[in-house]
């Protein structure tokens, strides 16, 4: 039995989003055509043995996020759950708010998502990985040039056993080519590392109160837990965190470019993914040149030309005009050529 955690984040995240996270909560913000999370819902789905999916967020629950969750579950036929974090818990807070949760029915193991990132989502390969060398962590990694890594979680591992020896989030200098995806498969022993993180934080916050210095902004409280630097860090090197290197598409997802170029990669894949999503070439129809999608009641504008792009349905767009590696959201009557634009 297997379940999977994606970690949505909240309004107070994700500012660099703004304002395209003004309309519609971030994690349901259409990229190639279906809401962010839905990529990451579906390839969790598609996972032999997966049994529950929850979302952990400090969003609240909206009728946007009702409606797709009740969508959702009719569509992959599994359970799929929001739950709602008190406060931003970091990325491991949440987990050990809610371990009962993710525990419930004794998961073999569980994978753990950020909704904000692009991928075609290796969840097999990493699963197999495991069950031929169970580990209580196990990170997807990929490479990016020395300038690149610098944004990322830097991880250094042993090329024969692909254990993590050294992980560093956001080196100010380079530290490795290979670096954290910010998707994972844990089993439940994880959660221990989590709950000593907990009672650290909680001891801190004591003698904090002790000595007269209760600065909320140097204690945040003692449910927040940072994966990367309270837990990968402070691990590395023991035997219990492992890296599947995959060479598969992956971006990050934290600015309008970047939902751009993540629409782009997934539109690439559609044609052997979803080609029930992309647009067809009909007579008299518009010109297509590269991959275009439609979502929502799948409408097709009638004289939408251009890609790869991303179409809302009820978009008026005239003949003339050409759109270019675009997202274009719903009931939009454009008058000019876009490209590399998110038109909202």
């Amino acid at each position: 039995m297997l379940k999977a955690v994606i970690l949505i984040g909240g309004p107070q995240k994700g500012t660099r989003f703004r304002p395209l996270s003004f309309e519609v909560p971030k994690p349901l913000f259409p990229v190639a055509g279906v809401p962010m999370i839905q990529h990451h819902i579906e390839a969790c789905a598609q996972v032999p043995g997966m049994q529950e999916i929850l979302l952990i967020g400090f969003y609240q629950p909206d009728e946007s996020l009702t409606r797709f969750l009740e969508a959702a579950q009719q569509e992959w036929n599994l359970p799929i759950r929001y739950l709602q974090e008190f406060a931003p818990l970091g990325t491991g807070g949440g987990l050990y708010h809610f371990r009962d949760q993710i525990l419930a029915g004794s998961p073999e193991a569980f994978f753990v998502l950020n909704a904000d990132v692009c991928s075609d989502f290796p969840l097999s390969a990493m699963l197999g990985a495991h069950r031929r060398q169970p580990h209580p962590f196990l990170l997807l990694g990929t490479t990016a040039n020395r300038t690149q890594s610098l944004n990322y979680g830097c991880i250094v591992e042993n090329p024969q056993t692909h254990e993590v020896l050294h992980y560093v989030e956001k080196p100010s200098t380079f530290v490795s080519d290979i670096i954290n995806c910010g998707i994972y498969l844990f089993t439940p022993e994880a959660l221990r590392p989590l709950r000593d993180v907990f009672q650290r934080n909680q001891q801190d916050r004591q003698l904090c109160l002790a000595l007269g210095e209760d600065s909320p902004g140097l204690w945040p409280g003692a449910g927040t837990i940072r994966l990367e630097q309270d837990v990968f860090s402070a691990l590395a090197g023991q035997g219990q965190i492992f890296v599947h290197l995959t060479d598969g598409i992956w971006s990050q997802i934290k600015s309008a470019g970047s939902a751009l170029y993540a629409s782009r990669l997934y539109l690439g894949r559609y044609q052997s993914t979803h080609p029930e999503r992309l647009a067809k070439h009909s007579p008299g129809g518009p010109r297509i040149r590269g991959p275009v999608s439609t979502f929502r009641k799948r409408l097709y504008p009638p004289h939408c030309k251009g890609g790869p792009i991303s179409c809302g349905c009820r978009v008026r767009i005239p003949a003339e005009v050409l759109i270019l590696n675009s997202i274009v959201l719903p009931h939009k009557e454009l008058s000019r050529s876009f490209t590399n634009q998110i038109i909202l």
